[in-house]
């Protein structure tokens, strides 16, 4: 497409109602959500996008129940088990954005695993956000600019200061389900993204969900403020 996104954001939402419609535990729909992220990971890597995030677990998400958490943590350690050597021979770079921290160690020591397998790797960025709040961000980066002791600060010194440091701001955040929010979701990097808000529940994302948000973002005219101009 002539207007392909570099980078496309998804708040995967909906995993625990499309279990529901179905009868199953929330679990089950967080499994199946792990597939839909597969299929939109392979989606966008064959159209050519750069970096795909997907918003897996937020800092409010702590107030679920412990074996729903539970289910979602053990998911990152079964991917570096089953997943990973894949991922890493097609090239891709897996990365993490939040405080990693406040995880389980078995957690953390998968998190760890994945990065480093990948880090070396050119292709398409895969970005994951494990215990992520943007508010949290944007406090954590403003501590480190203090604790560094400079005097002049700009929007370039916050930035390279953030999770995504160094990397494109998303072009287009998607969010699932039909809600239409960002819900503390990348606030300073999406000060100029496109949305696409889809009643598509997020177990049933998959590659004809891509082409539709592509089409979707082929039609915007982003302008960043400015007017279009009329030859």
């Amino acid at each position: 497409m002539e207007k392909l996104p570099r980078h496309i954001a998804f708040i995967m939402d909906g995993n625990g109602r499309w279990a529901k419609k179905r009868l199953l535990p929330r679990k089950a729909g967080h499994r199946q959500g792990v597939k839909a992220l597969e299929k939109v990971v392979d989606a966008c890597e064959k159209r050519g996008v750069e970096m795909v995030t997907f918003y897996a677990f937020s800092t409010e998400n702590w107030a679920r129940p412990q074996d729903e958490i539970d289910a979602l943590f053990d998911m990152v350690a079964e991917f570096a088990d089953t997943r990973l050597k894949e991922y890493v021979a097609r090239g891709l770079r897996i990365m993490f954005i939040g405080d990693l921290t406040a995880l389980p160690e078995k957690t953390r020591a998968a998190c760890a695993r994945i990065v480093d397998a990948a880090k070396d790797n050119k292709g398409m960025i895969v970005n994951i956000a494990l215990n992520y709040g943007g508010r949290d961000e944007i406090l954590r980066a403003v501590k480190i600019i203090v604790d560094s002791g400079v005097k002049e600060v700009d929007l370039d010194t916050l930035s390279d200061c953030m999770y995504t440091g160094g990397l494109p701001d998303p072009d287009v955040i998607v969010r699932s389900s039909g809600e239409k929010r960002l819900s503390n979701f990348m606030l300073w990097q999406a000060a100029y993204s496109e949305f696409v808000f889809l009643d598509e529940l997020w177990p049933d994302f998959d590659e004809k969900t891509v082409d539709a948000v592509l089409l979707e973002y082929s039609k915007r005219d982003r302008r960043y403020g400015s007017v279009k101009r009329l030859n």
